[in-house]
């Protein structure tokens, strides 16, 4: 079962190697998860709850038909969200380049650059707590800094 996050706000890694938020690309023909996650956040913010994006990010990695019947989508969702799954503190998003996550009141997710007023601003409602939970992401490296 999947933890439905509300009003919570992930700052960019410690250890993250970028001072603004930097778009993802692929050098490859399929995209990377996170590449997809960038594009998904990027064009519609707050229209995904996690589990939404989760679950369009991987049909889309996967390559799997859009227009599959709904019983097949029901179940492939089904099997996805059975299985456990780490928020946004671990995508690469957040951990290598540079886009705060910020989950609204209804779960929704929007993602903003490090260097812009938004994310300051979020970051500094976070850390004020005024209403929302402030986490960083994940660090990519183990080494304390």
């Amino acid at each position: 079962m999947i933890r439905h996050w509300t009003n919570m706000f992930v700052a960019v890694a410690p250890d993250c190697p970028v001072e603004t938020g930097v778009v993802p690309v692929s050098k490859r023909e399929s995209k990377p998860a996170h590449v997809i996650q960038y594009e998904l956040l990027s064009a519609q913010p707050y229209q995904f709850t996690f589990e939404e994006q989760l679950f369009e990010v991987y049909l889309k990695h996967k390559g799997f038909d859009p227009d599959m019947p709904e019983a097949e989508r029901s179940r492939l969702r089904d099997e996805l969200l059975a299985k456990s799954h780490p928020c946004m503190r671990a995508s690469q998003l957040p951990k290598k380049y540079g886009w705060g996550v910020h989950y609204n009141d209804e779960g929704r997710i929007a993602i903003y650059g490090m260097e812009t007023e938004a994310y300051q601003e979020l970051l500094d409602a976070a850390k004020n707590n005024d209403n929302m939970e402030l986490q960083t992401a994940v660090r990519s490296s183990r080494k304390t800094q």
